[in-house]
C-alpha cells in the first residue's frame, strides 16, 4: 500500500479532546491530520471549530461480539490477578467490577472468573492476548475500518486513549496495512487496571516511572517502544493567556476580593459517594472557628457529575460556597463519545488554581494542578460516621497502587479528622514537598507538546 503523508487521529471518545487538540501536539505540523473519532455531529463541529482540523471521519459503529467480550474481559480479569500478585496490592482487584445486574451478565461473567484460575500464568495469558488478535480480525467491523484506511493511506496512527475497545480493531488493522500506530497512556493510574484494549508499535508514557510501570505489567512490550514524553495536561498552567483577569473572575463567579480561597476538588459519585459530607464537614468548621470572615470555599465539581448532591449544602451556606461548574459539554443520558471540556474550561480551571490559596480532595490529580502554582493540596483522609454506601470505605482508597509512587508523604497535607481543617487550612505552608512526586509522575511535562510531536515526525 502506497502510504501518503497523513497521520490519521483516532478518538474513541471526547475526553482526550483537551490534552491533545487543545494543546499544541498538532499545531505546526507538515503532514495531514486526518480526525478518525466516535463523536457526534455537533461535536465533531466543534472540534473542528476549535482546531485546524477539517478532514474528519466517523469510525463505523462497532458492536462487540460475545467472543470479543469473553475474551477481553477475561484477559483484563486475568491481568489484575497477575498485576495484584507481582506488586503484593490486592486494591488492584478491585478494578474488577462483579455487581452486574441482569442474569445473563451475572452468568456471564461468573463464567469469566471460573475460566480465570486457568489463566495463573503470564505464558497464558500472552497465549489469551493472541487469541484476541484473531477474534478482532475476524469482524466485519475489522474489514470495514480495513478498507477506510486502504484509501487514506496514512502513514501514521495515533491513538488518545489505550483503553477504547473499537481502538484495537482499527489498530490492527493499520499494522496488518503496515501502518505505524501509536498510542498514548492517558492518565497516572491506568497501567495496572489491565484495560489497555490495543496493540501499538509506540507507547507515549508520562514518565520514567511510568514507562517502568509498562515494562513490568507488560513485559512483551520492548523498551524500545516506550517513549516518555510527559503529558500536556498541565502545559496549560505555563500560559498566561489561560489566567482570566482577576475582577472577571471574581465577579463571575460571586467571590469576595478580601478573603481567600479554598477549593473544594470534588471527585465523581462512585469514587467519592460522601464527598457532600466533607464539604458540609469544611464549611462547618470554618463556621464552628469563625473563619468564614477569611475564607470562602470554590467547589468545583468532577465535570460528569451533575447530580445536584451539593445542592443542601451549598444552600445551607450560600455566602460561604460558591461554585465555578466544569465547562463541559455533558448532556444527560449521552454516552462518552459527546462529553468533552469546552476551551473555556481550560481557562476556568487555570485561574482556579491560580486564585485559590488551596485545594481539598479526596486523592485526586489535583495536587499536581496546585503544585504548578506552589499551592498546597489537602488529603481527606477519613471515613464519614454516616455513609451514603455502607460498603464505601476510604480507607481503601490511598493503598491504590498509583499512590506508591508517593514516596514522602509530606507531598501533601492529611486531613485525618473533621476537626483537623482549622489546622491544616490556616497551616502557612506552600507545596515545595510536592516537588519530588511530581517530578516522578509528571517528569518534563512543560515541553510534551514537543516531545509527542518528535515522536510522531520520527
Amino acid at each position: 500500500m502506497k502510504k501518503n503523508n497523513k497521520i490519521v487521529l483516532v478518538f474513541p471518545d471526547g475526553v482526550g479532546i483537551r490534552n491533545y487538540l487543545y494543546s499544541d501536539v498538532f499545531k505546526g505540523m507538515e503532514k495531514e491530520l486526518v480526525l478518525f473519532h466516535a463523536f457526534d455531529a455537533k461535536t465533531e463541529q466543534a472540534v473542528k471549530d476549535i482546531t485546524a482540523i477539517q478532514n474528519a471521519l466517523s469510525i463505523p459503529k462497532y458492536t462487540e461480539s460475545l467472543t470479543e467480550k469473553f475474551l477481553r474481559e477475561l484477559i483484563c480479569l486475568a491481568r489484575l490477578k497477575h498485576n495484584a500478585k507481582t506488586v503484593d496490592n490486592h486494591t488492584i482487584l478491585t478494578n474488577w467490577k462483579s455487581n452486574h445486574k441482569g442474569i445473563f451478565k451475572k452468568l456471564f461473567y461468573k463464567f469469566i472468573e471460573i475460566a480465570s484460575y486457568r489463566f495463573t500464568s503470564y505464558e497464558r495469558i500472552l497465549k489469551l492476548e493472541k487469541g484476541y488478535q484473531k477474534a478482532i480480525r475476524n469482524t466485519s467491523f475489522y474489514k470495514e475500518v480495513r478498507e477506510i484506511l486502504v484509501t487514506i493511506a496514512p502513514e501514521k496512527l495515533f491513538c488518545s486513549h489505550q483503553r477504547g475497545v473499537q481502538c484495537a480493531p482499527i489498530f490492527a488493522a493499520a499494522q496488518d496495512l503496515g501502518i505505524e500506530t501509536i498510542t498514548v497512556i492517558y492518565s497516572w493510574d491506568n497501567l495496572p487496571k489491565a484495560r489497555m484494549a490495543l496493540q501499538a508499535d509506540k507507547y507515549l508514557v508520562w514518565s520514567d516511572y511510568m514507562k517502568q510501570e509498562l515494562k513490568l505489567y507488560y513485559p512483551e512490550i520492548k523498551e524500545q517502544q516506550i517513549f516518555v514524553t510527559g503529558t500536556p495536561q498541565f502545559e496549560c498552567y505555563h500560559q498566561p493567556e489561560n489566567i482570566i483577569p482577576k475582577e472577571v473572575f471574581y465577579e463571575r463567579y460571586g467571590l469576595d476580593f478580601d478573603k481567600k480561597i479554598i477549593c473544594y476538588s470534588g471527585d465523581d459519585v462512585l469514587t467519592c459517594p460522601d464527598d457532600p459530607q466533607y464539604l458540609a464537614d469544611l464549611a462547618d468548621e470554618l463556621v464552628k472557628h469563625k473563619l468564614e470572615a477569611e475564607y470562602q470555599i470554590l467547589l468545583r465539581r468532577c465535570p460528569v457529575d451533575i447530580s445536584g448532591r451539593f445542592d443542601a449544602i451549598i444552600s445551607r451556606y450560600p455566602d460561604l460556597i460558591k461554585q465555578a461548574p466544569p465547562l463541559w459539554n455533558f448532556e444527560p443520558n449521552s454516552s462518552w463519545t459527546t462529553i468533552y471540556p469546552l476551551p473555556e474550561d481550560v481557562s476556568l480551571l487555570v485561574s482556579t488554581v491560580y486564585y485559590s490559596d488551596v485545594v481539598v480532595n479526596l486523592g485526586s490529580t489535583m495536587a499536581f494542578d496546585f503544585g504548578m502554582f506552589q499551592k498546597p493540596c489537602l488529603y481527606i483522609n477519613y471515613d464519614q460516621e454516616v455513609k451514603v454506601n455502607p460498603k464505601w470505605s476510604i480507607n481503601w482508597i490511598y493503598k491504590l497502587q498509583h499512590f506508591r509512587s508517593m514516596k514522602d508523604k509530606n507531598a501533601v497535607l492529611w486531613i485525618h479528622d473533621k476537626n483537623e481543617f482549622n489546622e491544616k487550612i490556616t497551616l502557612n505552608q506552600n507545596s515545595n514537598s510536592i516537588e519530588s512526586w511530581k517530578k516522578t509522575i509528571l517528569s518534563n511535562y512543560k515541553t510534551s507538546s514537543e516531545s509527542i510531536k518528535s515522536v510522531l515526525e520520527l
